[in-house]
């Protein structure tokens, strides 16, 4: 598969989230159960909300089964149906649950610091890695962009844009239908061009702003039983549609990474289509939080990897169409598709494991702390902590 066709919807995201404010910070606390901390061995005193891992692991593994249907669904009708219905919706739930856990981030040193370490120095590394890795396997000479985001690292730079504007959305009285307009501009400014993909940043920023003002009261409403029952006809609606669509609706317009002018449609046709994708990616992202296990599960404790799984299965999917073996004719059959539908799914679940978490912790959540000035507030409340068993003991003398 090429570059640009492979590009899209490399998603989200997962996706380090924003910590919540420490302990005697100023500011809003989120509810405990909505409470987010930094990905790895959980942490004693770290409550994690079992529904939301359970969403990171299931959309993470979309993911990957759509990047392995890439190459075989232009022969099969029904696989390229699916693919669209997943695009639909994969990147967008990624990008919502991304906004909910942003929403206390208010620039706070600690919140900066996790930000830089768990989104721009990845994002750094992994540009370089993904264009090294192509010129090592297929003897290209392809150079180091930092400002073009290749195959899966536009979604880390789109998260660090998205949470750096966090302050400013909060401020606003109408941020959604604000959000929702900038995506609509988006779409019939082909100027924007390929620097830092800002045409994904733009065009996929409403689900970020909406998932900022979604409250766990939402979350809830998603999974009751009525919503689960309707999800079941929708699902299968949005499957004939998009099985129609196949011939007639270009892929492209769910990636999201051009304008409609690039996509050779008139300039209307970007704003109508950001309108009608939207509508079809919040249907179908509530459908899918429907199905969301509530109770920790096997896969639980890997919605902490998502991140690993995301950077890295792309590794696996490049190399394989490096090396031509998507171009084996049985595998474009039911059978083959079914079997690169299981070793996508199987992959990307060993690499959101502890394991896989503990070798490259290094490269996805460096800790870097020797890169960083020591805040003087910290430092003071530390001598103060210090000294209160000094305090104490004078007290009692």
């Amino acid at each position: 598969m090429s570059d640009a066709a492979s590009s899209p919807g490399q998603n989200t995201e997962p996706l380090p989230p924003a910590r919540p404010p420490a302990a005697g910070a100023t500011g809003p606390r989120m509810p405990v159960s909505a409470q987010e901390h930094r990905p790895g061995p959980d942490r004693p005193g770290k409550q994690r909300d079992a529904f939301f891992d359970n969403a990171k692991y299931l959309a993470i593994v979309l993911v990957a089964m759509g990047h392995s249907w890439e190459p075989l669904k232009s022969e099969s009708r029904f696989l390229a149906g699916m693919y669209m219905v997943v695009y639909a919706f994969h990147m967008p739930a990624f990008i919502v649950i991304s906004g909910y856990f942003s929403r206390t981030f208010d620039m706070r040193p600690d919140q900066l610091k996790r930000l830089i370490t768990g989104v721009a120095v990845p994002y750094i590394l992994f540009e370089t890695a993904y264009t090294l890795f192509k010129n090592l396997v297929t003897g290209s000479h392809d150079a180091i962009s930092l400002l073009d985001p290749w195959y899966l690292t536009w979604f880390l730079i789109a998260l660090f844009v998205w949470r750096l504007t966090t302050p400013i959305w909060r401020l606003l009285r109408r941020p959604l239908p604000l959000a929702v307009g900038i995506a609509m501009l988006a779409t019939i400014a082909p100027d924007i061009g390929n620097d830092l993909d800002l045409q994904r940043v733009l065009q996929f920023l409403p689900y970020f702003v909406l998932g900022l003002y979604m409250k766990p009261k939402h979350f809830r409403r998603m999974r009751r039983r009525a919503v689960r029952i309707a999800s079941v006809p929708v699902f299968a609606a949005a499957l004939a549609a998009a099985w129609w669509a196949v011939p007639h609706v270009e892929t492209a317009w769910f990636y999201h990474r051009d304008s409609a002018q690039e996509l050779g449609a008139p300039w209307w046709c970007g704003p109508v289509m950001t309108l009608a994708l939207m509508a079809c990616a919040l249907l179908l992202t509530v459908c899918f939080f429907a199905w969301v296990p509530r109770r920790k599960t096997w896969f639980t404790a890997l919605g902490a990897g998502t991140l690993y799984g995301y950077l890295l299965h792309g590794f696996l999917v490049k190399f394989a169409d490096y090396r031509g073996w998507f171009d084996y004719d049985w595998l474009h059959r039911p059978l083959g598709e079914l079997l690169v539908t299981a070793l996508a799914g199987s992959a990307v679940t060993v690499l959101c494991s502890r394991p896989v978490q503990r070798v490259f912790r290094f490269a996805v959540e460096p800790r870097m702390e020797w890169a960083f000035a020591q805040d003087a507030a910290a430092l003071a409340r530390g001598r103060q902590e210090m000294r209160e068993p000094e305090k104490a003991a004078l007290s009692r003398s």
